[in-house]
């Protein structure tokens, strides 16, 4: 690892991509997830890469369509409403089966809402955003050195599943500073992409990158063999973090920068004798179902805690299938819930209030 350095969460994101081989960017201006995209203009003509602001969302993501076609390794990021406006080429690039990278840092909603942190697009990440049956892999980082650690596997795992992979953070991670270190150098290694439009050089038949398929009983062949592959990200790509789990009795689920809030409040359950644990999805698809059903036949009650109305928590209610109950507290419109707040929800759920 190299020695630490004191990085705005954006900017860390960005200078990981680029070490993780990202060559292509395309984007569009909106907070909180600028600076992202200003450190992409700044370094990428300094590694012969490409960068191009759009005109807006709907070209940006229609240009990272083209560039994954021809097999390059690219990344777009936006924010809550400028994710959706890209939700309809999200749909054409996972109906194409093209790997690429799309980060959302997350802003409070509906409408334009405000510019402060929230997990209110979790629906649109996890349940497909766009039209059709199609899923992202959507990772979901709760520190900027996870935010490090894992922009390179999201590059290598949407290589792998050919499909689109979404780093989703909020507001407050994409702003915030944190001393990090990056792992050292090795070569890039980018696997061979048979199927890319880059030129047969007269050595191949032409390549067709499409999403159209008039006979419904083709469309449907071509979302089975996607299903598959889905199954296979299920089974290979879970990734959760257990904390405190041996002898909870009660468990707070939160994911993002979030749980690191309700690590503070377990510490303070904890020093008034109330035993409490953490499950933090990582993975927010696929989600971490077994983590769940591991607990519920063992504890008196799941806490989610979440920057939203309650998304999640539906996740958590289907994965524990009534075995215990499962209560919601959150804040939204980009207020932040504290440690006091949450210990008083658990509280509040441990005495049947």
């Amino acid at each position: 690892m190299s020695e630490k350095v004191l990085m705005k969460g954006n900017e860390a994101l960005a200078e990981a991509a680029i070490r993780s081989g990202c060559k292509m960017f395309f984007g569009y201006p909106i907070t909180p997830q600028t600076e992202l995209a200003a450190y992409m203009a700044k370094k990428m003509p300094k590694i012969d890469g490409v960068f191009l602001q759009a005109e807006s969302e709907v070209a940006a993501i229609n240009m990272v369509y083209g560039a994954a076609s021809a097999g390059k390794r690219v990344m777009t990021s936006s924010s809550s409403p400028g994710v959706s406006l890209k939700q309809e080429g999200i749909s054409y690039i996972a109906g194409s089966d093209l790997p690429c990278v799309i980060v959302n840092i997350v802003r409070g909603g509906p409408g334009l809402g405000g510019i402060q942190p929230a997990q209110s697009d979790y629906f649109q990440a996890v349940k497909g955003g766009g039209h059709g049956d199609y899923n992202l892999i959507v990772l979901a980082p709760s520190s900027i050195q996870e935010i490090v650690d894992i922009v390179h596997d999201a590059f290598d795992i949407a290589d792998k599943y050919r499909m689109p992979v979404m780093i989703m953070g909020d507001g407050m991670l994409g702003q915030m500073m944190e001393p990090i270190s990056f792992p050292d150098a090795d070569e890039v290694k980018i696997p061979e992409k048979p199927y890319a439009t880059n030129g047969t050089q007269l050595k191949r038949k032409k390549n067709i990158v499409n999403s159209l398929y008039i006979e419904p009983s083709e469309l449907e062949k071509m979302v089975f063999e996607r299903y598959e592959r889905y199954k296979k990200v299920e089974e290979n790509e879970v990734r959760v973090e257990e904390y405190k789990l041996d002898d909870a009795e009660y468990v707070i689920a939160a994911y993002g920068t979030i749980a690191r809030v309700a690590k503070t409040a377990i510490e303070k359950l904890r020093a008034d004798g109330v035993k409490v644990g953490l499950i933090r999805p990582i993975t927010l698809w696929p989600f971490p179902k077994a983590s769940f059903e591991n607990v519920a036949g063992k504890v008196k009650g799941i806490l989610t805690v979440e920057m939203s109305m309650g998304q999640m928590v539906e996740d958590v209610r289907l994965s524990v299938n009534g075995k215990c109950p499962v209560d919601f507290y959150g804040r939204t419109g980009g207020m932040i819930p504290t440690p006091d707040e949450i210990c008083a929800a658990l509280l509040k759920m441990k005495e049947g209030k």
